[in-house]
């Protein structure tokens, strides 16, 4: 079974700080573009969220398309210098543990799909001391592919071309279970993010915390075809 987790919202909680201000400081440096205002964020990719911002401080769609893999790097390098040294108290209630059992398990991997740049995702969770459940070259981020729906393809493909009936999305925002429908994929949502339980009905079922994520999931490998 391969299980794929967002991050943000789901598996660290405001741990976005600094990767918010990398982004804002990678936008400067590489567009000029200092924008003051606010954009939609949760669930989105970071190139999604750039490109809103950059579009509000006055860079073209074109000139940001022709700086976007400078940003991309910029943006790395900006939370690298940024990122504190731990993140380990930003972990989601529940999310140890649950990763932790999950990884004595033989018949489960577990992956990624986030709107965040992999190299910012790999670094977050490191920092927050799980870096380790989840392996390199697979996942899917927001540095390959600008839409959220592209993704859960792109670790399935990782994955050595996953079934889609043994893929499980799990994340806490809307746009994650619209990713996870726009695949054929069965998804459960977190309600530790922003949006409340009612918010993420479009999920096949839904989760306070990690704790009783890991009885929906428990459940959900006993369903799952061998």
């Amino acid at each position: 079974m391969l299980l794929l987790f967002d991050i943000d919202g789901t598996l660290l909680l405001r741990a976005s700080v600094e990767h918010a201000a990398a982004l804002r400081e990678a936008l400067e440096a590489v567009y000029g573009a200092a924008p003051r205002e606010r954009v939609s964020a949760a669930g989105r990719t970071d190139t999604a969220i750039a490109r809103d911002l950059a579009l509000l401080g006055g860079v073209s769609p074109q000139r940001f398309d022709a700086g976007l893999a400078e940003f991309t790097a910029a943006c790395a390098q900006a939370f690298a210098r940024r990122c504190p040294a731990s993140l380990g108290e930003l972990v989601a209630p529940g999310m140890v543990e649950l990763l932790d059992a999950l990884g004595a398990q033989r018949q489960v991997r577990c992956s990624l799909v986030t709107g965040n740049y992999e190299a910012v995702a790999r670094l977050k969770l490191e920092r927050a001391g799980i870096g380790g459940h989840f392996e390199p070259g697979q996942g899917g981020f927001g540095s390959d592919s600008e839409h959220r729906d592209d993704l859960p393809p792109i670790a399935r493909e990782r994955a050595g071309g996953q079934p889609r009936e043994r893929t499980l999305v799990i994340g806490d925002t809307p746009l994650d279970i619209a990713c996870a429908r726009a695949d054929g994929l069965r998804v459960i949502a977190v309600a530790t993010g922003i949006y409340a339980a009612p918010e993420l009905a479009g999920a096949d079922a839904v989760a306070a915390d990690g704790f009783e994520l890991a009885g929906l999931l428990e459940r959900e490998l006993e369903r799952s075809p061998r």
